[in-house]
């Protein structure tokens, strides 16, 4: 939950997009260097290799716990508490300029003197949490609702469980050799990897709305292909080979243009949305969604595809998918290149005034 608000609350409006969606590029490394380990140590006993894996992975953590005791407070949090001259070092320090790190300042404190003037002089208890969910205003509840909504389809587009599936879905599909298994994940890693990083590289070029539409609609075509070649395997014994080669392609496919959209833009979307106020506590729910979501989604995919199918939970998929599409269409004004104050503005007019 902090990483995605900190990188927001650091960084410059220009490359806000990029920045903050380095969370999701690094989840997505590491869910393709779990891939090569298990393709690389399945040779190993049982007993072995997933000690090795774990151990490894015990490194990246013990260099995040040392990195965090050079990381900077949030000049926000910093102003929110009084403390302008540290305040002021710090974005002195991530700014390109004097001149830019001076008109930052100034917006957020002119941010922070307007909520000291509304009598909010509180930023955390009670007092939030009850204007956040019980009594928000009509730019607050929209804010609220899109924050909530980008993080339910996120999870809701069953990309966890595909993940965390695949190889299943592709015994389904006829595929029982190990090392052939492995390296279809490894592949499928690869795509992930690669698109996020497209993602990153072009969120503050293009803008958020572009990469996520056609991030949700190429998902649906390739949930619906997905489908089609399961219900087509599923129904012959002889396995076609065709339907072989098209469910992995629309796998490799579905998890591209997650990685290009909803995947990494829910993460900068869902913490930049928010006045500066209610930002961690926003951001708090939107991601505890996204995390229940997550989890019965992921522990529920495999006993729902023995009931009903592979292809019908992919068909179901898609029509989730295509609901998100829209959803994203008519609520999720463009964020790109407007300051964190300038946001709030977005959604103080009419849901039907989003910008293309």
């Amino acid at each position: 939950m902090i990483a995605p608000v900190y990188t927001t609350e650091l960084s410059p409006a220009t490359s806000r997009g990029f920045l903050t969606s380095l969370p999701e590029l690094f989840i997505t490394l590491g869910i393709l260097f779990g891939y090569l380990s298990n393709y690389f140590l399945a040779g190993l006993p049982n007993r072995i290799n997933w000690r090795i894996m774990v151990g490894i992975a015990g490194a990246p953590a013990a260099a995040i716990g040392l990195g965090v005791l050079a990381m900077p407070e949030s000049p926000r949090w910093l102003v929110m508490k009084g403390r302008y001259g540290e305040a002021k070092k710090i974005i002195q320090k991530i700014s390109h300029t004097m001149e830019e790190a001076e008109s930052r300042f100034q917006e957020i404190k002119m941010a922070a003197s307007r909520l000291d003037s509304e009598n909010s002089s509180q930023f955390s208890g009670k007092g939030v949490w009850k204007e956040l969910l019980l009594t928000p205003s009509p730019s607050l509840r929209r804010i609220l609702i899109a924050a909530v909504g980008i993080n339910f389809f996120m999870q809701a587009s069953g990309n966890d469980a595909v993940v965390y599936y695949s190889p299943q879905v592709f015994k389904a599909a006829g595929i029982h050799n190990k090392r052939h298994l492995f390296g279809i994940t490894v592949i499928m890693g690869l795509s992930k990897t690669f698109f996020v990083l497209v993602s990153a590289l072009f969120l503050d070029r293009f803008g958020r709305r572009p990469l996520l539409l056609l991030g949700t609609l190429g998902m649906v075509f390739s949930l619906v292909g997905l489908g089609l070649g399961s219900k087509f395997l599923a129904e012959n014994n002889s396995k076609p080979t065709w339907a072989i080669v098209l469910s992995i392609i629309a796998v490799c496919a579905f998890l591209s243009f997650f990685s290009i959209g909803i995947g990494p833009i829910t993460w900068v979307y869902s913490s930049e949305i928010f006045p500066m106020k209610y930002r961690a506590q926003g951001t708090s729910v939107a991601i505890s969604v996204n995390r229940l979501v997550s989890g019965g989604v992921a522990m529920s995919f495999l006993t729902i595809a023995n009931k009903i199918t592979f292809a019908r939970v992919f068909f179901i998929l898609a029509g989730i998918m295509t609901m998100a599409t829209i959803f994203f269409y008519f609520l999720l004004p463009e964020t790109k290149g407007k300051t964190l104050e300038e946001i709030e503005g977005l959604f103080e007019d009419r849901p039907s005034d989003v910008e293309n």
